[in-house]
């Protein structure tokens, strides 16, 4: 078990901040700080300091002894590549309207442009992994996102309630067909609309949500976020395909999972990500970067309904966020001070990248060798390590998360 060096993704929608006030640097950042890396992602890996502050690439290390950093069942079935990526996600602004693919369209869509000769780093690469994006986020702090299509027959009281004349058509669109091709009809139309027409549509739309919100309509929230989306993005579609989307506020320790195909975006707060080991984003709008409709309606699932919110199932201090994707699992592990202070066990034979964000925690593995994570550090436990213990330093509230491939949990307790 060692510490892990990490890097920070300075996208223009981050903050200046938290991800520094996490690590105890200067505040604020000299610019944008959305994400902290935490793994072995070839774009930005994290690397594992030796006692002697030395620091090596993890993927370096992964390479060099693939069985014994990730085990044989992780090998046998992703490689010499860890399947997950763990992430910081500080939003100060929206990210771009975005899906991902499924494991089969990853895989295709990546033999397409390599074979198109599409440099990996090209701003109009979509796939720069050949594997599926299946994600997970825990919010930290109160979060806002849009995630999943909402109910047609909800979305047809919505538009209803700030219809205007040249609305009624694409809600009648809806109305006459409230399923999954309904939405597919209107969404691909809507994203297809020449720029004459989104300009023409989106002035009275707005001014519509202006008059909801003073109103304080049923629909408020949905119109505020239509609005600041609009002042941000002003002509772009992507703030008509965002009154289609589930709009969520997760208080901290709630979780949503994101398959392949589902069509989202952060709008404000941190969180804590894990995710299969990829960066393959198909962006709908909300953006300045690349846009690739076709492309994006290929991977796009345009089921509907409410989006799960989950907060773990509890097992002591600990609580595990289970999801279907096999490359990952995430748990967190919180000490209240008013609470028992029982130390929790996490067996070995796998591998795991933990992160403290409050508090301090000792961790202790049963060969005696032992390493203390304050606020802001993480560590790297591969599989040939031995079980460990994890105990809270002092009397404060800690708070960490463990992230591990999926299933992992069997080997893990409270003490």
């Amino acid at each position: 078990m060692q510490l892990l060096d990490n890097r920070v993704r300075p996208y223009a929608w981050g903050s200046r901040t938290t991800i520094a006030a996490l690590l105890g640097r200067e505040v604020p950042a000299p610019h944008p700080e959305a994400e902290l890396w935490l793994g072995a992602h070839p774009g930005d890996p994290s690397a594992i300091v030796a006692a002697d502050g030395t620091a090596r690439s993890l993927v370096e290390v992964l390479a060099e002894d693939p069985i014994g950093q990730l085990g044989q069942a992780v090998v046998g079935r992703w490689g010499d590549r860890l399947p997950f990526l763990l992430k910081v996600l500080a939003a100060e602004e929206p990210l771009s309207l975005q899906a991902h693919p499924s494991a089969v369209q990853a895989a295709e869509g990546y033999a397409r442009e390599e074979k198109a000769g599409i440099a990996r780093e090209a701003g109009n690469r979509n796939y720069p992994d050949p594997t599926a994006k299946p994600e997970l986020l825990c919010a930290l702090t109160e979060f806002h996102a849009l995630a999943g299509f909402r109910s047609p027959a909800r979305t047809v009281e919505l538009l209803r309630a700030i219809e205007t004349p040249a609305l009624a058509g694409y809600v009648d669109l809806l109305a006459g067909e409230p399923d999954r091709e309904g939405l597919r009809a209107l969404f691909t139309t809507w994203i297809t609309l020449p720029q004459p027409a989104i300009d023409a549509l989106l002035p009275d739309l707005l001014d519509a949500c202006v008059t909801h919100v003073k109103e304080h309509g049923e629909f408020e929230l949905e119109c505020r976020t239509a609005l600041e989306l609009g002042e941000r993005y002003p002509g772009d579609t992507g703030v008509l395909a965002a009154l289609l989307l589930n709009r969520l506020v997760l208080q901290a320790g709630e979780a949503i999972f994101l398959p392949a195909g589902n069509l989202h975006t952060y709008l404000h707060g941190t969180a804590i990500e894990v995710l299969a080991n990829s960066d393959n984003v198909l962006r709908g709008g909300l953006t300045p970067k690349h846009v690739d409709v076709p492309e994006l309606l290929r991977v796009l699932d345009f089921g509907f309904g409410d989006m799960t919110v989950c907060t773990g199932e509890p097992a002591g201090p600990r609580r595990v966020y289970r999801t279907p994707a096999p490359e990952f699992e995430l748990s967190r592990i919180e000490w209240a001070p008013d609470e028992p202070r029982a130390e929790v066990k996490l067996e070995g034979g796998v591998p795991r990248v933990m992160v403290c964000v409050e508090g301090g925690v000792r961790v202790a593995a049963v060969d005696g060798r032992e390493l203390s994570l304050g606020r802001g550090q993480s560590m790297w436990l591969p599989a040939l390590d031995p079980d460990v213990v994890l105990a809270p330093v002092g009397d404060s509230p800690v708070r960490l998360f463990a992230a591990t491939v999926g299933g992992a949990t069997a080997g893990v307790s409270s003490l």
